[in-house]
């Protein structure tokens, strides 16, 4: 199970490669009303990477049985995961700007859906894994990330999915979210609630019955094209992360925050062997949901002892338990955070009772050629 994210790579010709076979948009099964907003303040949109920066997570299921495979999971995906954006609106929502200003933003739960993309491989799953280096490069074929449009950033989408079948059997599920909607306690916490409503909603269907969205049946109707690709632009830019839990949250004092920011960066540069740069970004998600980002420095506050600081891994998170075919539980699980631009953040973000933590989660990521 990764859940320390890949290093910045710049590799040659994927051995692989992932065609998408259909794209559609996936709205909250109910109108969002009230719309919720989130707040975003930012000095530099540009410079700290709003707009590019995401959190990637790949789930790898073995196919148990025939009506176990990637394309009939896709087609009650478009029905469940409309039904999870019900809870968690934001992330069918849009990212716009407050106004003229330059350094305002706010996401709006507006109902414009997330992308889900279906897609295959020529390669069979076993060969895949197999492959050397596989997760540091070759996960890249199995999420789908288009990067914001600064310009006009209410045209984005903030999160996607896609599910992409290998060769004779088998399947991974891989999501693109925006740091600006979750960190990944957080993400992994609406895994497991959106897992748990695809299995109800699989359980009270006729298990003979496809669900309405099953591709292969729509292909044969409409006689659709063959396969086509679709440009995504992920980044080889892969931070390596570590992630920390607070038991106390204090995230309301800001003071305070970047003390424990300091901390936690000095805990991650021991573990991870690398060094964060002097200059570094701090995503401050606050009670409110709102969000400010800053630019920070390391010599800014000198670390102190804290209390209450611990560690945390990917797997504590439960993710590895998410199936989205009952009792098919995940082989393996990929994580990482990408970006554009290649430096370190820190998040820093309230955690909830459903996570298995409370008070404040922290997630460092550190420049991988800063080696200490």
């Amino acid at each position: 199970m990764a859940g320390e994210g890949g290093s910045s790579s710049t590799a040659a010709t994927s051995v692989t490669m992932s065609r998408i076979e259909a794209v559609q948009t996936v709205m909250p099964a109910k109108v969002t009303d009230p719309r919720l907003s989130r707040k975003i303040s930012v000095r530099d949109p540009l410079g700290c990477g709003i707009f590019g920066r995401r959190l990637h997570t790949v789930l790898y299921f073995k196919s148990v049985t025939k009506e176990d495979s990637g394309w009939l999971v896709a087609g009650w995906i478009r029905e469940s995961l409309g039904r999870a954006l019900v809870e968690q609106p934001l992330l069918g929502g849009r990212l716009r700007r407050v106004g003229d200003s330059e350094g305002e933003f706010e996401i709006v739960s507006n109902d414009s859906g997330v992308r889900l993309m279906e897609a295959r491989t020529s390669m069979a799953l076993s060969e895949f894994l197999g492959l050397k280096d596989w997760e540091a490069v070759e996960a890249d074929q199995l999420v789908f990330w288009k990067d914001i449009d600064e310009q006009n950033p209410q045209f984005y989408p903030l999160y996607y999915v896609q599910v992409t079948n290998f060769e004779r059997g088998g399947y991974s599920i891989g999501i693109s979210c925006s740091l600006l909607l979750a960190d990944p306690l957080g993400m992994a916490s609406f895994l497991k609630r959106w897992a748990s409503i695809h299995n109800t909603l699989v359980s009270e269907n006729d298990k003979s019955k496809l669900p309405i969205f099953y591709l292969l049946s729509l292909r044969r109707l409409n006689d659709a094209p063959s396969i086509h690709m679709i440009s995504s632009n992920i980044s080889r830019n892969r931070a390596r992360a570590k992630i920390f839990n607070m038991a106390e949250n204090m995230n309301s004092d800001e003071k305070i925050c970047r003390t424990v920011a300091s901390v936690c960066i000095e805990e991650a540069e021991c573990h991870l062997g690398t060094k964060m740069a002097s200059k570094y970004w701090l995503f401050l998600k606050k009670l409110s949901e709102d969000i400010k980002t800053e630019a920070c420095s390391k010599e800014e506050i000198v670390p102190l002892s804290i209390s209450g600081l611990s560690e945390l891994r990917w797997d504590d998170s439960g993710v590895h338990e998410v199936a989205f075919f009952q009792g098919n539980r995940a082989i393996h699980v990929s994580f990482w955070i990408g970006s554009l631009i290649n430096d370190g953040l820190v998040i820093i973000a309230p955690s909830s009772s459903d996570e298995g933590c409370s008070g404040m989660n922290v997630v460092v990521t550190t420049p991988e050629e800063e080696k200490i």
